[in-house]
């Protein structure tokens, strides 16, 4: 039988007929999305170039991301994306929301300050604060918000202050042998019910007083099942040990735990280490040389938020808490020794036009620490005595101490992610994603449009293996913003800071429409993202 030879090229040609027949008849008989985003600018979550096109979605589920022309569904609901970003939904890995999580009011639980820039997860139980709902109850929770629906999802670290105040109290002291297994068995609990890892603040009293030993013994309990080790450090400026000693203590709490290292909100803070990002930096760079996993994240402002009791008191002097504070400040030896070193880290933090006094409800509230003490013809020192003992939730403050040629060399990093360490009384509850947008992106042009989108979606997501998560991918969990990049921009600022931002016309959550034409509808769709220990690590 002769054999039969193809021209040059006729393969290809017959491959490519063949695969537009199969494809046709797959498109005509696609069933419809439930709703697809059409003809926008499309940022997948990676650092790679946007394309225009859609985003279909079904369910919870993407389904399609891709040139609109070869998009095979007809969206049940479409969305007119022309001009506009569409991006995956926001991931925030360090806030303080606990207001909003255990709130009693539907509105409130929505979590707008956060919906409304386009977030769509956030991490709590941060700076080793307590977990709403208890103690280490992680379960606790991730219940309440199935239960109770809340805006948008939530995942959870143990937090090591709630644990070790719940077995030493406020005290200076190591624990016994006894006291350490139970903290170390709280921690395996959170762990088990779904936490990401341990969370320490090491700054803060009675964290600040435990060892590093201490700390590495309960870094164990979440490493074994596969927690990552998430710290606000134990000095981010020069009051103890300094800010590159503190990164090497936590990178060796890692190292000796085996686990993953994350820095909250990393920073050189105070005018003592402005100019020590690149020393940080390169600290950083040298673990990661070494294997070690160690990656941070960041917010996009020049001011911290924190009280007058951990921004100017020694640690000493909160020995034992609030009521041992107060019969310190009412002994004048005592008192004469706290005021010399609250003039030192009041030096350290940019003296006391550096503080802007941001508890609502009070005479001082919006208020510079040397405004409030000229008003009252008192010293700064005294101002600040005064505000601490009249009262023991009136004390926050906006602390302006860091240098923008660190916050640009740190958000530079491809190991660094955005955060808002979002708190009452701050503008990064409420506008930390559009600013770092306006200011960094638009304004002064540090980092791309990709790059903020992959530092706040998909790096953060991929740093903490969140599950179908942080990426526009079909199959991944139909988290996605809209917003537009002509209007998208804070309203909060340090005077005013809690105003909702605007520019994000859509927002789904899960695949459920959170914001619609801009405003919040309404829904609650977020779920707990639960951490699954290490197989075997948690009996059963």
């Amino acid at each position: 039988m002769p054999s039969i030879s193809n021209p040059p090229g006729s393969g290809r040609r017959l491959v490519l007929c063949a695969l537009a027949l199969s494809i046709a008849p797959a498109m005509a008989h696609a069933k419809d999305a439930d709703l697809v985003i059409r003809g926008g600018t499309i940022y997948d979550g990676s650092a790679a170039k946007p394309v225009i096109g859609d985003v279909a979605v079904s369910g919870d589920r993407i389904v399609y991301v891709g040139p609109s022309a070869k998009n095979p569904f007809k969206g049940k609901r479409v969305i007119d994306a022309k001009g506009m970003v569409v991006a995956p939904g926001f991931i925030d890995p360090h806030t303080h929301a606990d207001t909003f999580l255990t709130a009693t009011d539907p509105t409130l639980r929505l979590n707008l300050p956060w919906m409304m820039q386009g977030v769509t997860t956030i991490f709590t139980g941060v700076d080793g604060h307590g977990q709403p709902g208890g103690v280490s109850d992680v379960a606790g929770l991730f219940g309440g918000i199935e239960k109770n629906r809340f805006g948008i999802n939530a995942a959870a670290y143990v937090s090591f202050g709630a644990v070790r105040r719940a077995v030493i109290g406020q005290d200076d002291r190591a624990p016994t042998s006894a006291e350490l297994d139970t903290m170390k068995g709280m921690v395996a609990k959170g762990m088990c019910e779904g936490a990401l890892g341990l969370s320490t603040g090491l700054f803060y009293a009675p964290q600040s007083f435990a060892k590093t030993d201490e700390v590495i013994a309960l870094a164990r309990e979440a490493a074994k099942r596969g927690g990552v080790y998430d710290t606000h450090q134990r000095d981010e400026s020069s009051y103890t040990i300094g800010v590159v000693n503190s990164t090497k203590e936590a990178i060796e709490i890692g190292r000796a735990a085996g686990m993953p290292v994350h820095f909250a909100h990393f920073k050189a803070l105070g005018v003592d280490v402005h100019g020590q990002a690149p020393a940080l930096i390169a600290t950083v760079e040298a673990a990661r040389a070494q294997g070690i996993d160690v990656t941070a994240d960041q917010y996009p402002w020049e001011a911290s938020g924190s009280g007058l009791e951990a921004s100017l008191l020694p640690r000493w002097a909160v020995d034992g808490g609030r009521e041992a504070m107060l019969k310190r400040f009412a002994d004048p030896a005592q008192l004469e020794k706290i005021k010399t070193e609250m003039r030192e880290n009041l030096r350290r933090r940019g003296g006391p036009n550096s503080l802007l006094l941001s508890a609502h409800g009070f005479p001082w509230t919006a208020k510079r620490l040397d405004e409030i003490a000229k008003q009252w013809n008192v010293d700064p020192i005294d101002a600040a005595l005064r505000i601490m003992t009249e009262s023991d939730r009136g004390s926050a403050v906006v602390s302006f101490n860091m240098a923008e040629s660190d916050i640009k060399a740190l958000m530079k990093q491809p190991w660094v992610v955005t955060s808002s360490d979002g708190s009452h009384g701050h503008p990064r509850m409420y506008a930390t994603y559009p600013q770092k947008y306006a200011k960094y992106v638009l304004k002064e042009k540090a980092i791309s449009l990709a790059d903020f989108i992959n530092s706040s979606t998909g790096r953060t997501a991929d740093m903490f293996k969140l599950d179908h998560r942080g990426h526009l991918r079909s199959g991944y969990y139909a988290d996605v913003v809209v917003f537009d990049p002509a209007a998208y921009r804070p309203k909060a600022d340090y005077i005013n800071p809690e105003v909702l931002t605007e520019g994000v016309r859509t927002l789904l959550v899960n695949g459920a429409v959170a914001i619609d034409g801009g405003k919040a509808t309404g829904t609650a769709a977020g779920r707990p993202i639960r951490h699954v220990p290490t197989a075997g690590s948690c009996g059963g």
